[in-house]
């Protein structure tokens, strides 16, 4: 097997979709291995825009496998709909496949993130509602349904009425009125596991035989590094590992299996959500960028927050996955944008510090210290053409000042750069599938 990675490097929405969908044409199988339907990756396809929510990307490439590993977490309804809406636009789902291993979520695990949201009185975490963390709770507590289950309906209906009970009891505790009935449910979800059937297998085993013949695989992270439950802004995070070190245990594949990370960064910064964004520009501006860079939830429609390029955040993912190499999103859209800004240290409480803080209180204190770069211009359908036959070379001088400035900073290469959504503005600057 030839395994990459591609991860995202700063707080999610880094066009990570993008790239894989790119990469997919040389891969045999396409491998989300964590998140659920919380991510939103979006691929433009000439005049075709698709939004994907818990599908791999390259399940936009015909003949490719698209594997959804048991680190993943699936609403099957939301599932079904994706499907469906696929296979209307005709695009055949017949390559994928789902880890019977995977848990599902549920309709109290829906409610009870409302719930638990609403409870916090002011101190919400900014999910998005979509019962993630009370599915991951279920999964760690052991109590948790997976896919094995859902095609076995004896099984399935013991796990679900001891489920049905203890959750509402809960919803009594939480002082929420609503009661769920174990029939309504054990019938929705029997007829999903119907419809689903045919694609959940053992895919760990399906992969151990792609690794056997030496198969390209493409491993795709959803969110990014700095939403990981253990080392991104925590609490304001997803209720995953989102770095390298989850993609076996997400997948099935041994570690040595990854022969390559590439690391998704916007040229810019955004986050959703609540907590410190040291970066972030005034109001006018950060709306202005979001406008323009079109940053607006692929599942939510929340507009995000942004700001200058952080490298304190990239480097920080860049150790923690032992990143390759970088794939930058979006130069197009910084291009008339006049004086830029790239910050690549903190100063906390006077002095000078490039690791990023597990405090949200220091990084709350914290402020980025700039270099300023000269924009490129509008990038137009000739300078695409161009890049395209000399690569690297020809390149204006302000993005090679641009992106020399990050490989320096970050001791690794840049290997492609994104000019627009469309496919086909990828620019590929160095050979990013490992040898």
């Amino acid at each position: 097997m030839t395994g990459l990675a591609v991860l995202g490097t700063q707080w999610g929405d880094e066009g990570k979709g993008k790239l894989v969908d790119f990469l997919a044409e040389d891969a045999k199988a396409i491998v989300r291995f964590q998140g659920g339907d919380n991510a939103g990756h979006t691929v433009k396809i000439g005049p075709e825009t698709f939004k994907l929510h818990i599908l791999p990307s390259g399940i936009l490439r015909k003949g490719k496998l698209a594997i959804v590993g048991n680190g993943v977490i699936v609403n099957p309804k939301v599932l079904i709909e994706e499907i469906d809406g696929l296979e209307k636009r005709g695009i055949s789902c017949a390559g994928l496949r789902i880890s019977d291993r995977t848990h599902l979520i549920m309709p109290y695990h829906v409610m009870l993130d409302g719930a638990e949201e609403r409870l916090k009185a002011g101190k919400n975490v900014g999910t998005t509602g979509r019962g993630i963390g009370p599915c991951y709770s279920d999964k760690i507590a052991r109590v948790g349904i997976r896919m094995c289950d859902l095609i076995d309906e004896k099984v399935f209906r013991d796990k679900l009425r001891f489920a049905i009970d203890l959750k509402n009891r809960i919803f009594k505790a939480y002082g929420m009125e609503q009661q769920l009935s174990y029939e309504a449910v054990a019938k929705e979800y029997l007829a999903y596991g119907k419809r689903l059937g045919k694609y959940i297998t053992d895919t760990g085993a399906i992969l151990r035989k792609l690794d056997e013949r030496n198969s390209k695989i493409l491993f795709e992270g959803a969110q990014g590094s700095l939403l990981d439950i253990d080392y991104g802004t925590y609490p304001y995070v997803t209720s995953s590992n989102t770095i390298a070190g989850n993609i076996s245990n997400g997948s099935g594949v041994p570690p040595g299996s990854i022969d390559g990370i590439i690391g998704i960064a916007k040229a810019y910064t955004t986050r959703v959500g609540s907590g410190p964004f040291p970066t972030e520009l005034p109001e006018r501006e950060g709306v202005a960028l979001a406008k323009a860079g079109g940053e607006f939830g692929t599942t939510t429609g929340r507009m995000r927050r942004c700001g200058w390029l952080d490298l304190v955040v990239v480097s920080h993912a860049v150790r923690l996955s032992g990143i390759d190499s970088i794939g930058l999103t979006k130069m197009d859209v910084l291009g008339t944008m006049g004086k830029l800004r790239i910050c690549d240290r903190y100063r906390l409480d006077g002095k000078m510090i490039r690791d990023f803080p597990a405090s949200l209180e220091a990084l709350a204190r914290c402020e980025p210290v700039y270099s300023e770069f000269g924009s490129w211009g509008e990038v137009s359908e000739s300078m695409i053409e161009k890049l395209k036959k000399k690569g690297k070379s020809g390149l204006p001088i302000e993005i090679k000042q641009y992106i020399g400035h990050i490989e320096k900073s970050l001791g690794i290469p840049v290997s492609a750069i994104g000019l627009g959504k469309e496919r086909d503005r990828t620019i590929v600057l160095r050979n990013i599938w490992p040898k």
